[in-house]
């Protein structure tokens, strides 16, 4: 049996939508279980054979500090859902908390794998292809290094290989432009280490990527800060919005916006499909000694369902230890690239 550990009182929705996501995610995997975390009478009526129930005291909330859920609620249900991973209890988290608080006592309560400096938030953005591209940093690091970027390629492409049944994903840079020339001397030195990366086999490096590839689909994985990150995150996000919105409202203006919502329809209704974050919840904190997924804080039942199979997804396919593993090849490489600077020794 795989032991899910769900944090029933993250989010900006109540528990009750991520009992029933647990309700209908039981129906479909019958070798998995779920350990509730939550305040006292949180799971209402709710019960489940397959289901159990710990209690904790406090809770953090979605506009806490980091030092107010580090050190005033060490017994909230965020803290004690990830502190079941440490203890072997589950082997993973899924919480839809406090995005800065989560990664701040994941990080703390699981330590980060040898190797690796700052775990990074991994998730899934909509492609014209109908499928996904990888991306990280989605936000848990503002300020990266060239080192840091090549960390989350590694840990990225063990991601997509595990959970796309893909061995050899393609790697992007996000960039101002592919060429070579463009971009910060941050993002040149780091297209060196990626290209040294991928000549040594630890990466498949494509290049330089820009804002459109996100969509286009034109690699499997791009990497960036989290700042850039979030940014484009945020936007696709706003996207869906806009189409869900037009839908529902009809272009209800005057009569010729109303004939161009009834022809539009059926195209803006499959685009809305596709770009529904709600298929592509759950981002992987990578990085670190456990498995922690990140659901949207305003996930409903079906996407926190979402995120509740790729946490299942990631456990079944051994996703730590090709992390770890991935990790342990490239160590060398790091090493050895933190001691020749590739722009000094290019001038």
């Amino acid at each position: 049996m795989i032991t899910l550990s769900v944090d029933l009182m993250g989010g900006d929705l109540s528990p009750q939508v991520r009992l029933e996501a647990c309700d209908r995610f039981l129906k479909h995997h019958p070798q998995a279980q779920v350990l509730l975390v939550g305040l006292k009478d949180a799971c209402g009526p709710w019960s489940h054979p397959r289901a159990t129930f710990l209690e904790c005291t406090e809770v953090v909330l979605m506009d806490d500090a980091v030092e107010v859920a580090m050190r005033r609620k060490k017994d909230s249900s965020m803290r004690v859902c990830i502190e079941q991973v440490k203890n072997g209890v589950a082997q993973v988290a899924v919480s839809a908390g406090n995005t800065g608080a989560l990664m701040a006592i994941a990080r703390y309560v699981l330590k980060t794998i040898e190797g690796i400096d700052r775990p990074a938030i991994a998730g899934q953005m909509p492609n014209v292809s109908g499928g996904a591209t990888t991306m990280l940093d989605l936000g848990a690091n503002v300020d990266c290094t060239p080192e840091h970027l090549l960390q989350f390629a590694v840990m990225g492409s063990a991601l997509v290989s595990v959970l796309q049944n893909n061995p050899h994903p393609s790697v992007g840079l996000l960039n101002i432009g592919e060429e070579a020339i463009k971009g910060s001397e941050m993002i040149k030195k780091t297209s060196e280490l990626l290209k040294t990366a991928g000549a040594a086999g630890h990466l498949n490096f494509y290049g330089n990527v820009e804002g459109n590839d996100i969509f286009k689909g034109t690699t499997d994985i791009i990497i960036c800060d989290g700042f850039v990150g979030n940014v484009a995150l945020k936007a696709s996000e706003g996207l869906a919005w806009m189409v869900s919105t037009l839908l529902r409202e009809g272009f209800a203006r005057n009569v010729f916006t109303k004939i161009a919502a009834v022809l539009s329809y059926p195209v803006l209704s499959g685009f809305k499909k596709r770009v529904d974050h709600r298929r592509h919840n759950g981002a992987a904190l990578l990085g670190l000694q456990g498995l922690v997924f990140k659901s949207h804080g305003s996930a409903d039942a079906l996407a926190f369902e979402t995120a509740l199979n790729r946490a299942y997804d990631a456990v079944q396919n051994h996703l730590l230890d090709k992390v770890q593993s991935q990790i342990a090849k490239a160590r060398t490489l790091l090493e050895a690239q933190a001691k020749v600077d590739p722009l000094q020794s290019s001038n």
